[in-house]
């Protein structure tokens, strides 16, 4: 019993030490090299509206463009490292914001409800479910075969679920070979064991994948 929980204190250190870095890279990229982008794109137009040679106006004007590209996928993966959401406004929020992106970037709907009003959950944990639920979604990216997910939050005084059900091909676990879903599936689970919550998942060739993550708030 030591041992195991001393490995899962192990385990816990390093995820909180990643989120740090993690949170900090997002910041740095935010507000250090997504503004620092913005100041040349201002300056780029700044000489393009002052410059009447039509070829040189045209590659500013094409580098500008490509700028502010840049900018844009900055800003998207900042938000996916660590949306700022999540810690001023709470995890369903950041969800929200998050699935913006995610459908976007795949062209999957992600029809999200919510049952029961929000309950405040510290942050270690929101950022735990909120890993999860990214990496259940990453996973129906690459393997689901799908364009429609449904997620549902139930909140309840002492406990929160949540559903997500891909309507995709499926898998049998028992038969599954790919390490890399096994692998993500697996940290999945641990990382809710360590918040002590569970994470669930079953599937059934073409019908699609479902997975529930639950959550004492108690």
């Amino acid at each position: 019993m030591d041992l195991l929980k001393t490995k899962q204190q192990i385990s816990s250190y390093i995820i909180d030490s990643q989120e740090e870095e993690i949170k900090r890279i997002s910041l740095e990229l935010h507000e250090g090299v997504g503004q620092n982008l913005y100041s040349i794109l201002t300056g780029l137009q700044f000489v393009e509206s002052s410059t009447a040679e039509p070829h040189m106006k045209n590659y500013l004007r094409e580098m500008s463009l490509l700028i502010k590209k840049t900018i844009q996928e900055i800003r998207l993966l900042s938000v996916e490292l660590h949306p700022p959401a999540l810690t001023t406004l709470g995890l369903l929020p950041a969800m929200k914001s998050y699935i913006n992106c995610y459908t976007s970037t795949f062209g999957i709907i992600v029809e999200i409800e919510s049952e029961g009003p929000e309950r405040l959950i510290p942050e270690k944990n929101s950022i735990a479910v909120f890993r999860v639920c990214q990496e259940a979604l990453a996973n129906i990216a690459k393997y689901a075969d799908t364009s429609h997910v449904k997620m549902n939050f139930i909140w309840t005084e002492n406990e929160l679920t949540i559903a997500i059900h891909d309507f995709g091909k499926g898998f049998q676990p028992e038969e599954q070979n790919d390490s890399m879903r096994l692998s993500g599936l697996a940290a999945m689970k641990e990382r809710m064991l360590l918040i002590g919550g569970q994470c669930k998942i079953s599937s059934k060739l073409g019908e699609g994948t479902s997975i529930e993550i639950s959550l004492p708030l108690k």
